[in-house]
């Protein structure tokens, strides 16, 4: 969480998110008008609090990671597009970073972020994607990589990856859990060998990614 999200939270009226994401926040909370919503809730959560936001309330719709990042800001602009409101998306700490700075520097050159999450996007959109991370050769994270119902995503992400990279390039995971972190690095060819569900983000390292004293490290170029 970044100091401006936290100010946030400290001085709003009203707090509106996703339950899980609500409870992390409880002691910043107390106090406040508390609404919580459900999964696949997302247009009801941004909706509630435009209509709180224009009864003249100050309103903090939290998203988890970075709002502008698989989060809610996009929505909620776009749904408040005709609103008289004012509306400021607070930065936040993304997965994606959390990640990097647990497994050592494996974003240092031009990196690709991909869902795996088809809910909202075919497949056929995100394998697309896929081969042109793998063949441009970046180093590419992984969110929502395997769920109980979607398990074979992964397998189908490893697989491409393949075609274009050393089995032996550096694969790092990274999930955070009750405020535990929880890291391993392994190889394209066998981390999905590993626990990984929704939570977790994976970084796949480029054709230069080597591991040295347990962290991941994408060289950026500099002569040494």
């Amino acid at each position: 969480m970044t100091v401006g999200a936290r100010d946030a939270l400290q001085v709003c009226d009203t707090v509106v998110g996703y339950k899980s994401y609500v409870k992390t926040i409880s002691e910043l909370a107390q106090g406040k008008e508390i609404l919580q919503f459900g999964m696949r809730k997302e247009v009801e959560r941004c909706t509630k609090a435009i209509e709180l936001a224009k009864e003249g309330k100050l309103v903090a719709l939290v998203s988890s990671g970075d709002p502008g990042i698989y989060g809610m800001a996009g929505l909620v602009l776009e749904l408040a597009a005709s609103e008289d409101i004012d509306i400021e998306v607070l930065p936040g700490v993304s997965a994606v970073n959390a990640a990097a700075s647990a497994l050592g520097a494996p974003l240092m050159h031009d990196f690709a972020v991909i869902s795996l999450s088809d809910l909202l996007t075919p497949w056929e959109k995100i394998e697309t994607r896929l081969r042109c991370a793998a063949s441009a050769d970046f180093v590419t994270a992984l969110y929502n990589p395997k769920s109980t119902k979607r398990n074979w995503q992964i397998i189908t992400a490893r697989d491409i990856f393949m075609q274009f990279r050393n089995p032996k390039t550096p694969v790092g995971l990274y999930a955070k859990s009750n405020g535990a972190q929880n890291y391993f690095i392994s190889d394209l060819a066998s981390f999905v060998d590993l626990p990984i569900d929704m939570n977790t983000t994976v970084i796949i390292g480029n054709s230069q990614t080597y591991v040295a004293d347990g962290r991941m490290i994408t060289p950026r170029g500099y002569k040494i």
